[in-house]
């Protein structure tokens, strides 16, 4: 029996989680309302509220799973990419808890665990697998070939699509965080009620960038004429940049499944938890028969799950490092 104990804290989720044979037991998460004064995370309070999250969000991961901290096989961390004060705080504290307890010690890559998040739950995507992972800070496609052995394949070349969202949600008044709300409001309109651009950009790399632009542009001119703009057009504004956004991402998706010929379809991150975008996703994959995977809710945006079930995979293959290892603020899913 191996038992891991999952620990993330990247950005702003202190989230710890117990595994047990590449089982799931727990996944505690604890946010930070407090960024939402500010419209957007602040890297130092970030790192505060981690250290005042770390030790009750280990023992209620350890209680619900119904085991001790000393039935505790190793521990996985996330070691980057990521805001450098957070992952400092998770680091030390998984060190810690390591070098006390004389178990190994697991790093890991915070964008490989988001595709493996796909390995919590059945059914599981066969190697190899597309994934599309989608988030604030990144926007990729990834070939992945086995559990850690990934080929980037395609990437922004600017912003991610979901500071596309949260940017959005900036023009038009949205309370941070922005995303989950142009979704909920999207719902509710009329998606070809505004036109947007799509960017031409060759091969399998994206751009968010002009198309910010071109949302800001058409706001600013509505609004000259009509200062009631954003509020009699929310709903309809929304969805058209959703529905923008979410086809930028699956043309090169499908672009990506014609040119590598795989069929198994993955996606990850944050945005994957957009209903646009999965729903879509699910519609495009009955249509060219992919086998399309969607992890849950829970393990879309950063959580410990992820952490663990890749440090499991890790576990086996006894791939541990020492108590000299120290977090990086960037890393690449082929690190």
């Amino acid at each position: 029996m191996a038992i891991i104990l999952g620990i993330e804290s990247s950005c702003d989720e202190t989230s710890a989680s117990i595994c047990i044979d590449g089982e799931i037991k727990s996944n505690i998460i604890a946010g930070q309302a407090i960024h939402a004064n500010y419209g957007g995370v602040v890297p130092e309070l970030a790192s505060r509220a981690h250290q005042q999250n770390i030790i009750p969000t280990v023992d209620q991961a350890i209680l619900q799973a119904k085991i001790t901290k000393n039935d505790v096989d190793a521990v996985a961390f996330t070691r980057g990419p990521g805001l450098l004060g957070s992952l400092l705080v998770g680091t030390s504290f998984a060190k810690s808890f390591a070098l006390a307890r004389r178990i190994p010690l697991i790093e890991v890559n915070h964008m490989q665990a988001h595709i493996l998040a796909h390995f919590i739950d059945k059914p599981k995507p066969s190697f190899p697998f597309l994934c599309l992972t989608v988030s604030g800070g990144h926007t990729q496609i990834v070939l992945v070939k086995d559990y850690f052995d990934m080929e980037l394949i395609g990437q922004t070349l600017d912003d991610a699509a979901g500071e596309a969202f949260d940017k959005t949600a900036k023009i038009l008044n949205l309370p941070y965080p922005g995303g989950p709300l142009i979704d909920k409001y999207a719902q509710q309109g009329n998606a070809d009620a505004f036109k947007l651009p799509e960017p031409q950009i060759p091969g399998l790399n994206f751009s968010f960038s002009g198309l910010k632009t071109a949302i800001l542009y058409m706001v600013q001119g509505y609004l000259k004429d009509n200062p009631n703009f954003l509020d009699e057009n929310l709903a309809d504004i929304c969805a058209s940049v959703q529905k923008r956004i979410v086809s930028i991402l699956l043309n090169k998706l499908k672009k990506a499944a014609k040119e590598t010929g795989v069929k198994d379809i993955a996606i990850a991150g944050g945005v994957s938890a957009n209903s646009g975008l999965r729903n879509s996703l699910l519609e495009m994959g009955a249509k060219y028969k992919w086998n399309v995977h969607i992890p849950q809710f829970e393990y879309c945006t950063d959580n410990a799950a992820m952490i663990a079930i890749a440090g499991y995979h890790k576990f086996l293959r006894e791939d541990f490092v020492t108590q000299h290892i120290a977090p990086m603020a960037r890393m690449t899913v082929e690190s």
